[in-house]
């Protein structure tokens, strides 16, 4: 006979009310002392026990885990006290003689406990995979500190990719517990593909360009970009678009699929950037004594970088001037770093050229005629205006 049948023999031969009364009274206080006073503990030092690891029999604290477990205390305590208080109700009634009713009991729970073994897994794999996506987390934040392999935009992208990955699996797993059938589920979940990827086009292409953009590194967040005929610091990367804010403070959002299409000119990935400014010098002045005056003026601009070395060079012939161009270079560049840099050149180079009498010419056109035909000459209209008219032998010439 089992201990579970000798038991139930050992209450039924309790005939006498003292001692059913006496044996009620003992069930009720083993199920009180051990759901109020020992599972309490039990657990609690179980839980303690998960972040501490003990040496030597003394209690060493340890790193704080990488993610928090949040055990949820007060609903494992409940759930053993149930445990605990059930057999101790059932005891009850086999010494009151409820025998039937008990195994009655017994069999609705039995009925039940592969439904609540079943619910136990699956909150096992919910916080499996929850604890799974906070280490999983923290692993790549790590791994991103540690190598400059991976910037902000990476770490984002395979969080995610890894975090839909882990979460398909635990799903998977879930159905699984509860007996679900995947084939069905992957025929319905391949036919709804289809009809997602023909009604989303676009924004597939945007999510694959994402992958495209991540391992491309153009640029990154900070980076002062132009895109297409936008241009603008860069705000935010995601799967789907690319956020910038232009220097008027307006958020322009592109998506990654034009984003990947597009001629990108990124302006600070080397940290450093040259400009340029055109200064035309009348074609009477001394040319080399321009260049000098302008590379001067290059050398006290603070805001131009002494290497590399500032330059000016004669660029063209223009229609009303000798063209200088005039090359230097800024570090950590911007938008408004740029517009500051110019405007100061361009500021400080007419003061010079003023202070060193070298013209600076407005647009102008010469007019002038053949040698062979005596040029023009100047005629007075019947108004009074002044206008050019053909010399004597031009008219006659004409006739």
């Amino acid at each position: 006979m089992s201990y579970l049948g000798q038991l139930q023999a050992y209450l039924s031969s309790l005939v006498t009310t003292e001692a059913r009364v006496g044996a009620t009274v003992v069930l009720t206080l083993a199920a009180v002392v051990t759901a109020i006073v020992l599972v309490p503990r039990v657990v609690k030092t179980t839980h303690r026990s998960v972040k501490y690891l003990i040496f030597d029999h003394e209690r060493v604290p340890v790193e704080p885990p990488a993610f928090d477990w949040r055990l949820p205390i007060a609903g494992v305590v409940r759930t053993i006290q149930l445990a605990v208080f059930i057999p101790a109700a059932l005891g009850v009634l086999i010494v009151w003689g409820f025998v039937d009713l008990a195994l009655a009991a017994v069999a609705t729970i039995a009925g039940w406990v592969p439904v609540l073994v079943r619910g136990l897994l699956t909150m096992g794999v919910v916080g499996g995979t929850l604890a799974g996506i906070d280490m999983l987390d923290t692993a790549i934040e790590q791994y991103a500190e540690e190598s400059d392999k991976m910037n902000q935009h990476q770490q984002g992208i395979v969080f995610r990719v890894l975090q839909v990955v882990v979460l398909l699996g635990a799903g998977i797993a879930a159905l699984s517990v509860w007996g679900v059938g995947l084939g069905n589920l992957l025929v319905g979940a391949g036919f709804v593909g289809i009809v997602v990827g023909t009604a989303a086009r676009s924004t597939i292409g945007s999510f694959i360009a994402g992958f495209v953009l991540m391992f491309a590194r153009p640029f990154e967040i900070g980076d002062w970009v132009e895109i297409h005929d936008d241009e603008g610091i860069i705000t935010d990367i995601t799967i789907i678009n690319t956020r910038m804010r232009n220097a008027a403070g307006e958020e322009i959002v592109i998506p990654n699929d034009n984003v990947s299409n597009a001629t990108v000119t990124n302006r600070t990935s080397l940290e450093r950037l040259r400009l340029s400014v055109d200064v035309g010098v009348d074609y009477d002045a001394d040319i080399e004594q321009a260049e000098a005056v302008l590379t001067e003026v290059l050398d006290d601009v603070s805001h131009v970088l002494e290497n590399p070395t500032p330059q000016v060079i004669p660029k063209s012939l223009g229609d009303s001037a000798v063209v200088l161009e005039c090359r230097f270079w800024i570090d950590h560049p911007s938008a408004a770093k740029r517009s500051m840099a110019t405007a100061t050149v361009v500021r400080e180079a007419k003061a010079a050229l003023d202070e060193a009498d070298i013209k600076i010419p407005y647009p102008q056109r010469e007019l002038l005629g053949r040698e062979e035909s005596d040029g023009f000459q100047l005629g007075r209209t019947e108004t009074g205006s002044v206008q050019p008219t053909a010399s004597h032998a031009d008219q006659s010439n004409g006739q």
